[in-house]
């Protein structure tokens, strides 16, 4: 990918740029939790985006994507943007950048990325990491990291019509190599839990499929747990998130709420202690309970929460059959991977069946992708 990216670069502008780097994301436990203020457990991966990049001493900006063979050039105005979609991406990073009192000018950019697109692994945050990280740098603007996450989250919220969370942008920006991250969403504190499963491997088995009910259900969701969190505010004024919230509690206002609404409530309450729970266990390298905690989600996704889907259900009973150690649905739900830990002994037997079974009932081969925990924004020798 660099060699390519180097050569498209020469071409283009006849000289050579600094190269940048930043990653997709795979979130381990802590699904719908960012925005009833609990925690999310994600880490960067082993695929990602890289771009050459140089500034160039106009007000204009020249990026070619090689993914989109596609060549954009703009202003750093707002009325500058972009008619296309992927080139609002940098476009957004640079305003925000502004925005933030960030002193750019114009560059040059070629970039490719090897992030599966479709599979939840937010290709998005890792496209706004890796150029937040680099105008940073090559304009030495001092923004501290949280910022660059936040920069990359503005970009989706004004730019490109995604009211997303901080868990893709952060992860993308803070991943280290062997470590997952804890993040608490209500406070912004984190910290990096060594994960290096010996005799395990972490592997997405991605459906194919997008249902398209994600968008208006997620909003729903979303207004349930906030109904459940006022309810129970009544009587424990200091329940501001679901995340502050205890069973009992919630026991408590059964009977003043809709079973919708309770179910939802008890799916993120217990969620939010599931992220704790493994966190424990990994600093025991304990990961049969990680697997145990992972299967727990998934029950909750599915029955609780009802973000599951066919196919996922189908993946994750699979998953349990072939003695597959954890597996869950990763992401928002309605389709897209499971998320599976599974041993090495047994890896080979469960993509096998994987493939098949699920080709034969489904008509379509799943996509497999092995991930490997990695190092988030940075800039390559």
């Amino acid at each position: 990918m660099r060699a390519k990216i180097a050569e498209k670069f020469k071409t283009l502008f006849g000289e050579d740029g600094d190269f940048f780097a930043s990653a997709g994301r795979i979130n381990l436990i802590g699904e719908h939790t960012d925005y009833n203020g609990g925690f999310v457990f994600p880490g960067a991966v082993d695929k990602g985006i890289m771009a050459e990049i140089r500034p160039n001493g106009t007000e204009k900006v020249c990026v070619y994507s090689i993914d989109m063979d596609e060549y954009v050039e703009f202003g750093l105005k707002e009325e500058d943007a972009p008619a296309q979609s992927w080139a609002r991406y940098v476009f957004g990073v640079c305003r925000e950048t502004i925005k933030r009192g960030g002193n750019i000018s114009g560059f040059n950019a070629v970039f490719a990325g090897d992030v599966p697109l479709g599979a939840g692994m937010s290709s998005s945050a890792a496209l706004e990491s890796t150029f937040a990280f680099a105008l940073n740098y090559l304009f030495d603007l001092k923004i501290d990291k949280f910022e660059l996450a936040r920069i990359g989250q503005s970009t989706e919220h004004n730019y490109c019509g995604v009211k997303c969370g901080i868990m893709d942008q952060f992860a993308s920006v803070f991943g280290k190599a062997g470590n997952l991250i804890r993040l608490d969403c209500k406070t912004m504190e984190y910290k990096y839990y060594p994960f290096h499963p010996d005799g395990y491997r972490l592997v997405l088995v991605d459906s194919a499929v997008k249902h398209e009910l994600a968008s208006s259900a997620y909003n729903k969701r979303r207004e349930s747990c906030e109904r459940a969190a006022a309810a129970i505010r009544r009587n424990h004024p200091e329940v501001e998130f679901l995340r502050d919230a205890r069973m009992e509690w919630l026991e408590e206002v059964k009977a003043d709420i809709t079973e919708e609404d309770y179910m939802r409530a008890e799916y993120v309450i217990d969620e939010v202690q599931r992220v704790l729970d493994v966190c424990d266990a990994l600093e025991r390298d304990d990961y049969e309970t990680v697997g145990e905690k992972m299967y727990e989600t998934h029950y909750g996704m599915s029955k609780l929460y009802e973000v599951s889907c066919e196919e996922l259900d189908f993946l994750n009973d699979l998953a349990r059959e072939c003695g597959v150690t954890g597996s869950r649905v990763m992401g928002g739900g309605f389709g897209g991977c499971t998320i599976n830990l599974v041993r090495n002994e047994l890896y080979d037997k469960f993509i096998d069946r994987a493939k098949s079974s699920f080709t034969e009932k489904f008509g379509h081969s799943p996509k497999i992708y092995d991930v490997v925990i990695s190092d988030g924004a940075r800039k390559l020798q």
